[in-house]
């Protein structure tokens, strides 16, 4: 008996009015829809954006020479269109190439090094694996050619060594130090390479 009357003193007691009671109105609940636009995934080998940009102008042409089941070569031609010198032009691509496609500046050889050989001399600046210590970042490879004076033209032959057959493309970055150059329509200097 107890327990009923504890029961009773916690139950609101009637008034004169009904209380609102709370409505069955169904309610639009948010469903997932599908998108018509497809989610972006980065491309393979693809590089990010350089935090510094050069606005001097360059013409580029890249001429991948590579047979889909051989080794060979990627000729990276370019032309300074601007009024003052470019130190060092960089080539940059993803390090992660490596597993289908090996870049290289020169091919090994005894004769490169040996003793008593004539002092080694290498067109290129720089081959560096980032991060590297003037600003290359990490999961890139970056190869140093320069100085390109104003008006003149470097020719320069990449060693692609294929590391499995097949076509594959990439990102290919001309920089002047760590910052992005123009090509000549003004458009970044950041292009994409297929090889057959």
């Amino acid at each position: 008996m107890a327990l009923v009357v504890a029961l009773e003193a916690c139950l609101p007691l009637p008034t004169g009015t009904p209380s609102p009671s709370p409505s069955a109105t169904p309610r639009a609940t948010p469903t997932a829809e599908p998108s018509t636009t497809p989610e972006a995934t980065p491309r393979p080998y693809s590089l990010e954006n350089p935090a510094q940009q050069d606005d001097r102008l360059i013409r580029v042409t890249v001429a991948p020479n590579l047979a889909t089941d051989a080794s060979g070569q990627i000729v990276v031609t370019v032309t300074n269109l601007d009024a003052t010198r470019i130190t060092e032009i960089v080539l940059r691509w993803s390090t992660s190439l490596d597993e289908h496609l090996f870049l290289a500046p020169f091919v090994p050889s005894p004769d490169r090094i040996c003793e008593g050989c004539p002092p080694l001399v290498q067109p290129w600046t720089k081959w560096v694996w980032g991060p590297g210590e003037s600003g290359e970042p990490a999961g890139t490879t970056s190869l140093g050619w320069g100085p390109l004076d104003p008006g003149a033209t470097l020719v320069i032959p990449v060693i692609a060594n294929r590391r499995r057959d097949g076509p594959v493309d990439f990102d290919l970055q001309l920089l002047a130090g760590e910052a992005l150059l123009r090509q000549e329509g003004g458009q970044p200097a950041w292009l994409r390479v297929a090889v057959p």
